[in-house]
């Protein structure tokens, strides 16, 4: 029996979307610096809610950082996950990942590059939208694109055609420990030679009238 030999696995690039920064050195500075992200929900009214604040991602524009048709068809969480540029300054976590390590992916290397994304409980906004349509609607009226915005695994999906990475695709569901766990399956197909590089990590939007 061949005992398997285990690939060696560094971390080469970072980014971030989050309370507290929407880039790594924002976000690191302001956790440096003591600064919390937890402030009055500004989402939507949560005056008659038992519980009014929460850890919102700040000037965050969804255009800023897809096409708008694209804007129409992902949840907000996938939204934080991926990214395609209008604008240079305008590049999300993936594509924050991409440039820190200034690593291109290209038809040569596509098919080893894979994504592994977790989150909690995928498009709950949608998910909420799409009830309250139906209920008093009917439906007819309920969008056709409601599975693919709120099943969890489309922030995988979706930063995977964005990036053009064709390797490993998949997606965690594990509550909060999510994106740690993407991070360790990543970790374990590196390491056995499934993959060369994984963009790996977790996102959630459940920050909603229904659900906060």
């Amino acid at each position: 029996m061949t005992t398997l030999e285990l690939k060696r696995v560094v971390v080469i690039g970072l980014g971030a979307i989050t309370p507290v920064g929407n880039n790594v050195s924002e976000y690191w500075q302001n956790l440096i610096l003591g600064r919390s992200g937890i402030s009055t929900i500004t989402h939507f009214d949560a005056a008659n809610h038992g519980c009014q604040i929460a850890g919102e991602v700040k000037e965050f524009n969804q255009f800023d950082y897809l096409e708008r048709k694209d804007v129409k068809r992902t949840d907000r969480f996938v939204q934080f996950a991926i990214a395609r540029s209008a604008a240079p300054r305008a590049i999300a976590a993936s594509q924050q990942a991409l440039a820190d390590a200034n690593f291109t992916i290209n038809e040569l290397n596509a098919e080893q590059i894979g994504v592994i994304i977790g989150s909690g409980i995928g498009g709950i906004k949608v998910l909420e939208e799409q009830q309250a349509i139906y209920l008093s609607k009917g439906p007819d009226r309920s969008s056709p694109f409601m599975i693919p915005m709120m099943i969890a695994n489309m922030a995988a999906g979706f930063t995977a055609i964005y990036i053009g990475a064709k390797g490993p695709n998949s997606c965690t569901v594990t509550s909060c420990t999510a994106g740690a766990h993407a991070i360790g399956d990543a970790f374990r197909l590196i390491q056995r030679g499934y993959a060369q590089a994984m963009i790996c990590g977790g996102t959630q939007a459940a920050i909603t009238p229904h659900h906060s």
